[in-house]
């Protein structure tokens, strides 16, 4: 039990600000581009509050790190508005950008501050002695699983507004009708389909390699850093 709420104690706080950070980024964007639906809603403040969706942000990671698998969640989503940004097809692809992007930036301010502030130790996760480098690298890992799962070309993920952007017109129209459908898609493909055929797990087969290869960068980063 005390292993259980030590580990809750790290991960909901990395887990907060990631995502937190994650939706403020994308109003930001947004911001920048022309549209201020976020800011008229008071939606760019990192405090918490205004972000944290119950189950997205807590139930649901909490969840996957009791199980043991990749731990991952959401906010409330910040709104934008597409016909409010100054280019409204580019526009939004680097507003979906934004989000992602923003957790590479702070699993990269993980990596720094790891090697920084406990050079020469081992950065392996599952060998981690000292508390601050066991809560850095989940810091790390959290990020850069949210933002390479966010870059999935499935609605509503960000990489889905990536893909509309890059499509000739009347294949984003097409495209962009799989929206309404997003969850159930994403049911299907993430849960049901690896349930019943293991081989087609997508987190498993297509994102925990990139994940995993991402990782290794990070801390090598820390690594160096620390004088190892």
């Amino acid at each position: 039990m005390t292993d259980t709420l030590l580990l809750a104690a790290i991960l909901i706080p990395c887990l907060v600000i990631a995502i937190v950070f994650h939706e403020v980024a994308h109003g930001w964007a947004a911001l920048a581009l022309g549209d201020p639906t976020a800011k008229e809603r008071r939606r760019l403040s990192l405090n918490p509050l205004r972000h944290v969706d119950p189950v997205g942000t807590l139930l649901v990671p909490g969840a996957l790190a009791l199980a043991g698998l990749p731990v991952f969640g959401w906010a409330k989503p910040v709104p934008v508005n597409k016909q409010r940004l100054d280019n409204p097809r580019y526009g939004m692809m680097a507003v979906a950008a934004a989000g992602p992007g923003t957790n590479f930036v702070l699993a990269l301010v993980g990596a720094v501050v790891l090697g920084l502030a406990l050079p020469g130790i081992g950065v392996r996760l599952d060998a981690e002695p000292n508390l601050l480098a066991t809560a850095l690298v989940y810091f790390i890992s959290i990020n850069v699983f949210l933002g390479l799962f966010n870059l999935l070309p499935l609605p509503p993920f960000d990489g889905s507004h990536i893909v509309e952007g890059l499509l000739p017109p009347a294949a984003a129209q097409r495209y962009a009708r799989l929206r309404p459908y997003g969850f159930p898609l994403l049911l299907l493909l993430l849960v049901v389909l690896p349930y019943l055929f293991p081989q087609a797990d997508i987190i498993g087969h297509v994102l925990l390699p990139p994940v995993e290869w991402v990782m290794d960068k990070y801390l090598s980063l820390a690594g160096a850093i620390g004088g190892r």
